[in-house]
């Protein structure tokens, strides 16, 4: 029993094993049996199939797959699976024709054969290695393909189609064939079938046929339409008018120039709309529409353009004798869009050349040129014809010749374009063609006269910059006006939609507050919590996110718009208590509930305080006013037996004098103080001078500039202490 591309089958058939025995190879073909190409062994194991238990599909792997093919029939390929199980011979338990099938590749080492038709029963092979696996697979697939490619080329046979030995190579009696597969694909593809469009692609591509596919004529507009045409070269321009057609490729326009104007399609640039023309694209694909639409053609040297006179020639008598007058067969104009280039052509389509033709009247070909014109009359039109280029060529080579006149040099002055070579007038800043700028190094030559269209456009271009200046000009004045008047207002409102990034209500145009130093917008509530919460002096700007958090403030201004009159006072006054907090020479006033304080200087004693009107003495860090310091320190030892306050003030200055931050006078023993600055102090009873850093007096008892006792400071130009600055 068999598994074929039919279904299940008993086909008790022994045939010789392989003469190879391991792996896989071609054996040498048989008269009346087939050509094994592949032999590789396998392990099957299947499923959806109905139940039959194959050998080999419990993992042993004694079957063997074979690739063959009919030497004597093309595209004839048989799959079969053999048990190769006994020693000499080899039973073949399944075949199928490739044509029937589907292969798939799964894994490296698994594939999986299902038949075509129903009920698509799927078997799977596992390979001993992905090796195996991988060439096995290349040469079946590659047999399927050639399979199917017979298989449609019989089926066309079969419904009128070519015959297959005349598909081998393709030659002219392909044509017309081909050309009906170009109208069907034209077709299909206008009417939005896919299914017929891929099946006729396929086929062409199966053919490896050249193809010509652009849009069909339709699809464009059908007027013809004036084109302008600036044409320039190194030493001159014109303009003329050319009548063409949207459809008109750049190819053909090139074409259709050179029949009338004689410039060779090689030498020719064309620009339209900044952009240099490609050959394969119409006019109509770079805005080309209506009447007037303007196009610039830049000619290049012939040297440039490695075009040499036989060469011009050649073309050109090639292409008057192509778009000679054709006698007059009305026939439908051709709708396919798609189209098998004739292998016979050299250049341009005689279709896009035909409608041109560049002859001159006092030829008098279109006389000759009808149905019963004989042979004699066109070698006589020929010969019009050649005396007739003759005559160009004569002109062409004056016009190409090394000698010129000093006044057409004189007109080759201008800078080249470096981007589309286009030569601009000396005086002009940028490309006329393509806008980019002039060289750098370029000068404009000396003496040089401009013409009177320069001079129009130079005037113009200074009239231009006035009025860009005064445009300024005015923007300015308008700009501050409008930042006078924001000046002068507290709060600036938010002149677009935002989101107030703290609450993120939508805030409409002037509902939010524009902060100035970092432009952030937020709501008015937002922004007076926020003042009100603030614990610094300086209110931060409250934006943050993930990578960003401004470190700007909002100004004075600012806050006091924000919040009432009395909060504006506490914001105030909380500012300034923080201020004296942090200031390291502050001192507050020493009388009850006042606020009065002040940042003292080292040669200051006395703060008159401006609130109270009291004398803080800042040595003894208290008012007792008509005793000096050494009164005031006897009657505060006195009165702390009893006085709490007394007593408190009595310890302060003792803890002052134990941390080293305030003394006893040598001399009279009142407390003094060294606020900063100088070592060098006086006290403010006995107006003894005092050394801070040995606690002792600076002279000696002669008094000032004594220096048998004191410190002794400088003495010998040694320092009276370490810690001594050298100050007195």
């Amino acid at each position: 029993m068999s598994l074929s591309s039919d279904g299940w089958a008993h086909t008790p058939t022994a045939e010789p094993s392989a003469s190879h025995s391991g792996g896989y190879g071609p054996s040498q073909p048989a008269a009346g049996c087939h050509t094994v190409l592949m032999s590789v062994r396998v392990s099957v194991c299947h499923s959806g199939i109905r139940p039959l238990c194959l050998p080999g599909a419990g993992g042993d792997e004694s079957l063997r797959l074979q690739l063959s093919m009919d030497p004597g029939k093309s595209g004839e390929f048989r799959l079969s699976l053999r048990d190769a199980s006994q020693s000499a011979r080899s039973v073949s338990i399944s075949e199928f024709d490739l044509r029937a099938i589907h292969y798939e590749v799964k894994s490296p080492s698994c594939h999986e054969l299902s038949l075509a038709a129903p009920p698509h029963d799927r078997i799977s092979f596992n390979f001993r290695c992905e090796r195996e696996a991988q060439e096995w697979a290349t040469v079946v697939i590659s047999s399927l393909r050639e399979a199917h490619r017979v298989a449609d080329i019989v089926s066309a046979e079969d419904s009128g189609g070519l015959p297959l030995d005349d598909v081998v190579s393709q030659s002219s009696t392909d044509l017309p064939r081909t050309e009906e597969m170009c109208s069907e694909l034209t077709r299909a593809i206008e009417a939005g079938d896919m299914k017929a469009a891929s099946v006729v692609a396929s086929s062409l591509a199966r053919q490896h046929t050249a193809l010509k596919i652009q849009p069909a004529v339709r699809n464009y507009e059908d007027t013809e339409i004036n084109l302008a045409v600036v044409i320039e070269d190194s030493s001159s321009s014109c303009c003329v008018t050319v009548k063409v057609f949207p459809n008109t490729t750049t190819a053909a326009l090139k074409q259709q120039v050179f029949l009338q104007y004689g410039f060779h399609p090689w030498v020719q640039r064309w620009v339209i709309g900044q952009c240099l023309c490609a050959d394969q694209r119409s006019l109509a694909s770079y805005g080309v529409r209506r009447d007037s639409d303007t196009a610039f053609l830049y000619l290049l040297s012939a040297r440039h353009a490695h075009l040499t006179h036989q060469l011009l020639q050649q073309d050109q008598e090639s292409a008057l004798l192509v778009n000679s007058p054709a006698p007059s067969i009305p026939s439908p104009a051709p709708t396919p869009a798609i189209v098998p280039p004739s292998p016979y052509s050299n250049g341009p389509s005689s279709q896009d050349r035909r409608p041109y033709s560049t002859l001159p009247p006092w030829l008098g070909v279109g006389s000759n040129s009808g149905p019963g014109a004989s042979s004699g009359s066109d070698r006589g039109n020929i010969s019009d014809i050649r005396d007739f280029i003759t005559l160009e060529m004569l002109q062409l080579n004056e016009a190409m010749g090394p000698s010129r006149t000093p006044a057409v040099q004189g007109a080759s002055h201008g800078w080249p374009c470096p981007s589309c070579t286009y030569i601009n007038k000396p005086t002009r800043p940028g490309c006329e063609i393509c806008s980019t700028d002039r060289p750098r190094s370029y000068a404009v030559p000396g003496g040089y006269r401009p013409d009177p269209l320069e001079l129009q456009r130079i005037q113009q271009e200074k009239e231009a910059v006035r009025q860009y200046q005064l445009s300024r000009e005015e923007e300015r004045r308008i700009n501050f006006a409008r930042l006078v008047m924001m000046d002068g207002q507290d709060l600036i409102p938010n002149p677009e939609a935002v989101d107030c990034r703290i609450c993120y209500l939508d805030l409409q145009p002037g509902e939010g507050v524009l902060l100035r130093e970092c432009l952030h917008c937020f709501c008015r509530e937002c922004l007076h919590s926020v003042v009100m919460l603030c614990e610094d002096p300086e209110v931060s700007c409250p934006y943050r996110d993930d990578t960003y958090a401004c470190d700007c403030t909002l100004q004075e201004r600012e806050i006091r718009a924000l919040v009432s009159a009395e909060e504006y006072e506490r914001w105030l006054q909380r500012g300034l208590s923080v201020a004296e907090s942090r200031c390291e020479g502050s001192y507050h006033c020493a009388s009850p509930d006042c606020p009065g304080w002040c940042v003292y200087e080292d040669t200051v004693n006395v703060f008159h305080c401006p609130v109270c009107s009291k004398h803080n003495c800042l040595l003894c860090k208290a008012i007792h006013e008509g005793m000096n310091c050494k009164q005031y320190q006897d009657d505060l030892a006195a009165r702390a037996i009893n006085d709490s306050a007394a007593r408190r003030t009595r310890d302060l200055l003792k803890t002052l004098v134990r941390s080293g931050e305030a003394m006893h006078c040598p001399q009279c023993g009142i407390i003094v103080q060294k606020k900063e600055g100088c070592d060098w102090l006086r006290c403010t009873v006995c107006h003894t001078e005092i050394c801070w850093v040995t606690r002792g007096p600076r002279w000696g008892p002669g008094g000032p500039g004594d220096t048998s006792g004191g410190c002794r400071c400088n003495v010998n130009k040694q320092k009276c202490h370490p810690k001594c600055q050298n100050c007195h």
